[in-house]
């Protein structure tokens, strides 16, 4: 009996394959030489945006981020702050494995107690974290978290998951109409990765993964100790922010985007076992730190 149903079954499907055959011939023989190229043209679409984004393309989409947030929020106008703070990011870099990127390092304006990053070597860090931090080695360790992000394309695989194919089509094909020069980034942004730019920069609202946060403090932990700093000057800083008060509202967006600092201390409690014993007198820097970065003043 089950053999016999079986046999039917495929007479069945054989028989729906001879009637659908002719409904499609007829269906493509009736589509336009328009119709037949807007497919083609989706299908290239789609095609696009399953590959990678090249670096011209990442460093463009980072500059539409960048230039959003700074939309958000004024640069510090401690020119001292700033440079001091580009110089520590660069010397962490020259350690990462994305040296040939062209990186920005920037203090917001903002009290809030945060850090950002955006494609293409953009790091940007609150006048609030970073007048909290006592220490260089606890800048760099917050920098190096950041950093690890980009070097790790964390941004852009959440961007692409955010995002519908074809709009991801346009946005990486869109290296031609930038007139992209020898693998460099001409500053002209084309409106599909305009669109991009506006879903990362939502997206920070409502952070990464959790896995691409612990993946950062791991490589963060490793890049300081290769530039010479003590590598728990990031831990200390997660010890610090878990003794602020949770209702403090300069650090909801953190809470917000962030695993808990208890998670992430427990993380790295793992990862640095008695191999990191010997970056202990690494150096921490807090008398060049102090002099580099003004303190908060009162009631600001």
């Amino acid at each position: 009996m089950k053999t016999t149903l079986t046999l039917i079954a495929l007479a069945l499907v054989c028989s729906g394959c001879k009637t659908v055959a002719p409904m499609l011939n007829d269906a493509v023989r009736n589509m336009s030489v328009s119709d037949v190229q807007n497919a083609a043209a989706k299908a290239q679409k789609i095609s696009e945006g399953q590959r990678e984004f090249t670096q011209p393309e990442e460093v463009a989409l980072g500059s539409g981020i960048a230039s959003n947030m700074l939309g958000a929020a004024n640069l510090w106008s401690d020119k001292k702050a700033q440079r001091y703070v580009n110089q520590v990011g660069l010397v962490l870099v020259a350690h990462s494995e994305r040296t040939d990127l062209n990186w920005h390092f920037a203090v917001l304006d903002d009290m809030e107690f945060n850090a950002f990053a955006a494609p293409g070597g953009y790091i940007f860090i609150t006048r609030g974290l970073l007048q909290s931090l006592r220490s260089e080695a606890e800048l760099a360790g917050v920098l190096a978290h950041e950093i690890a992000h980009v070097v790790r394309k964390h941004h852009l695989t959440a961007i692409k998951k955010a995002s519908n194919r074809e709009l991801l089509g346009e946005a990486v094909n869109a290296g031609t109409a930038m007139a992209v020069r020898n693998n460099k980034y001409s500053g002209a942004l084309t409106p599909a990765l305009a669109k991009l730019a506006s879903v990362g920069t939502e997206m920070y609202a409502r952070g990464l993964d959790k896995d691409d946060e612990f993946e950062a403090d791991r490589m963060a932990v490793v890049l300081t100790a290769r530039a010479g700093y003590d590598p728990y000057g990031l831990p200390a800083v997660l010890q610090s922010l878990q003794t602020v008060d949770p209702n403090y509202a300069g650090l909801a967006l953190m809470f917000k985007t962030h695993p808990t600092f208890q998670a992430r201390l427990d993380l790295l409690a793992r990862v640095m076992t008695s191999d990191f014993d010997k970056f202990e007198k690494n150096q921490t820097l807090e008398g060049r730190f102090k002099s580099q970065v003004a303190a908060p003043k009162a009631g600001k």
